[in-house]
């Protein structure tokens, strides 16, 4: 059993469902995006990548079976239910717990291991890979007028800058947050 393949395929599964709370959309253009990313990340600067690839794919599991409110607390509950059933070690049900309850740079949470500091690291960085889903985001669940979401967007794209914590990401991002603010700025 390959624990990254029967992870992908249980999101994916779940995204698909019906009762999905942002349909299968999120699959396509922040999940996947988000997990290569941690893979890259993983493979240039260390870590369990089976670990880091497990938890890039349950890190928004919680929004999408339950919604976005405290998802990271809901996403760890049901990625260590997902992972017990399949018989993954305990200790590395602990790694992945955490790198979810610690991924929400909102949140400021303090990240102990490299795994943790990737995945976090890999959720921003695909923000910048997925500025039209930002935009849905603030027309569609915030109501927000065309002023008010280029506003919105530019704010977010700069909070997930500053949440950055590899200078190997800042160097890759560098053009995307000039074009953004060359886009979005007044």
């Amino acid at each position: 059993m390959n624990i990254v393949e029967e992870i992908k395929k249980f999101v994916e599964i779940e995204c698909r469902k019906p009762t999905s709370k942002y349909g299968f959309e999120p699959f396509e253009n922040h999940f996947v995006p988000m997990v290569e990313w941690a893979e890259k990340l993983s493979e240039e600067l260390g870590g369990d990548k089976e670990v880091v690839l497990v938890a890039a794919w349950l890190h928004d599991i919680g929004s999408i079976i339950v919604g976005r409110k405290d998802h990271h607390l809901t996403g760890a509950k049901i990625a260590e239910k997902k992972l017990v059933e399949l018989d993954y070690p305990k200790i590395k049900i602990e790694l992945v717990k955490k790198c979810i309850l610690n991924h929400r740079g909102s949140r400021n949470d303090e990240r102990e291991s490299l795994e943790e500091k990737i995945v976090a690291e890999a959720d921003v960085i695909s923000n910048f890979d997925n500025i039209e889903g930002i935009f849905k985001a603030a027309f569609s669940y915030e109501n927000k007028n065309q002023q008010e979401a280029r506003r919105a967007v530019l704010e977010k794209l700069e909070r997930k800058w500053k949440q950055l914590h590899f200078e190997e990401s800042r160097k890759m991002l560098k053009p995307k947050i000039e074009a953004v603010r060359l886009l979005f700025g007044n």
